[in-house]
């Protein structure tokens, strides 16, 4: 079975998606964490990382990053 997932927040900075990522598994939303950089180097390369979740927890997902985050 496959599902549908979204992405729910972008960064240029990998470490906020990563923290992203965890904050939402604390509150059981599994989500991973797509590194869209163009080089081993995002300050060169630009480019950006995303944080996805299973479309049927989008919406909780994005009010917890925004209710909860920190590091936005």
């Amino acid at each position: 079975m496959t599902e549908n997932w979204e992405s729910i927040y972008t960064t240029p900075l990998p470490h906020r998606a990563e923290l992203a990522k965890a904050l939402l598994s604390e509150h059981d939303i599994p989500a991973v964490v797509v590194n869209k950089q163009s080089s081993s180097y995002p300050s060169i390369g630009g480019g950006k990382s995303e944080v996805h979740v299973l479309a049927k927890d989008a919406v909780l997902a994005k009010v917890i990053l925004e209710n909860e985050a920190t590091f936005s």
